[in-house]
């Protein structure tokens, strides 16, 4: 027993440091992109966010989790600026014309995606490209730089993990202005004027993510690609690009956005779903069919008739059903059935209530049968039938 214990107690001891380990452990880096204002995670835009009213200081900051056409539909904006920072942009052909309605009114916009959509590539003649092969030649990651002299730094800035390997494979040369350039001459920051405003394209979104931003080089970057925003005293910042219309109270949104609860969330939907399939046998054996116990007496009394039928002994039936009649007169009625004569049938008569030919009928069988040796089956059916007849008038 003593040993028992000592093993349960070791069992246990492991067991809690193996939990205290596991809570007490480094969390691995979350390196998928989220490109929302509120995530540390290295692709998040938590410092952008942070860094806004700095790099537009007399700015009302917007937030909008709504489509482009929705958020400037009928609303009059005067030196504004739209920034939209995501992995993949949701424009449809309304919201292209509503931003391109925004721009020309002297207004701005700054979208940095991997895919800015066929609406929007196709209406400004523009296709995206990665070079692979360049940049894995350049062991020390993508490099990027500007073209105005200005803001041109002697150096090209560097990003790791090849950050800034996507580019412009074609754009509108017509319409296009090129403000930057990769380490091969590629065009991977353009600028498209309509009206008083223009669009800003940038095919690097990570650029402006958190871990690019904690380099030196990678914030004044940021900076200085944001700088070609005017001042304004509107920042409308789009989320939903990245986070969609939902609400950050979202019960599902919430769930899975940690890995713990989605997995959570998985296992208690498999769950139910076995649950339910395990349950929806049956919980009980099939019942079988029991067959209602039979009336022993009806079958005994088919035995019996069947084995007087055969004898064929008339008289005997006979005597027997006048012994019934009689017993059941003795019963009923008082009477007493030593001697049938006129006095009984008149009595009988008079407390049954029967019809006087049926009683007189059934005493004149009853003295034939008494005083005969043998009964054809015709007498044993006229017998029985005024029986009856004469138990249906006194009922």
């Amino acid at each position: 027993m003593k040993g028992i214990r000592l093993y349960l107690a070791g069992c246990t001891l492991l067991l809690v440091a193996y939990l205290v380990a596991q809570y007490y452990k480094p969390k691995p880096t979350d390196w998928n992109p989220s490109y929302l204002k509120e995530d540390k995670i290295p692709y998040g835009l938590y410092i952008l966010h942070q860094q806004a009213r700095d790099i537009f200081p007399n700015a009302l900051i917007q937030i909008s989790r709504q489509p482009v056409y929705n958020t400037l539909k009928d609303r009059q904006f005067r030196n504004a600026n739209y920034m939209i920072v995501g992995g993949a942009l949701k424009f449809d052909k309304a919201d292209y014309d509503q931003l391109l309605k925004f721009v020309r009114s002297g207004n701005h916009v700054f979208l940095a995606s991997f895919d800015f959509g066929k609406v929007l590539s196709g209406a400004l003649n523009l296709e995206t490209g990665i070079s692979f092969e360049k940049t894995l030649r350049n062991q020390d990651g993508s490099r990027s730089n500007f073209v105005n002299p200005l803001l041109k730094s002697r150096n090209p800035y560097t990003f790791e993990r090849r950050l800034g390997n996507q580019y412009f494979s074609r754009i509108d040369t017509l319409h296009a202005t090129v403000l930057g350039e990769n380490q091969n001459g590629e065009a991977n920051f353009v600028a498209y004027r309509f009206g008083k405003g223009a669009i800003y394209l940038l095919p690097n979104p990570q650029l402006l993510t958190n871990y690019a931003l904690i380099n030196p080089g990678g914030a004044e970057y940021a900076a200085k690609a944001l700088s070609y925003l005017p001042k304004g005293n509107t920042l409308i910042w789009d989320e939903y690009n990245s986070r969609g219309n939902v609400d950050d109270s979202a019960l599902f949104r919430v769930l899975f956005r940690h890995n713990q609860l989605r997995w959570a969330y998985y296992l208690t939907i498999a769950s139910l779903l076995i649950f339910v399939l395990f349950e929806i046998k049956r919980r009980q054996r099939i019942i079988p069919l029991i067959e209602p116990l039979r009336n022993s007496s009806v079958d005994f009394v088919k035995v019996v008739g069947s084995i007087y039928y055969q004898r064929r002994d008339n008289l005997d039936i006979a005597q027997k059903k006048t012994s019934y009649f009689l017993e059941y007169v003795r019963t009923a009625y008082r009477m007493k059935t030593n001697q049938i004569d006129d006095e009984f049938r008149d009595e009988l008569i008079r407390r049954s209530g029967a019809d006087p030919e049926t009683v007189t009928e059934l005493i004149n069988y009853i003295r034939q049968i008494s005083h005969h040796y043998g009964v054809t089956d015709t007498q044993l059916i006229s017998l029985n039938t005024i029986i009856e007849k004469f138990y249906k008038q006194v009922q």
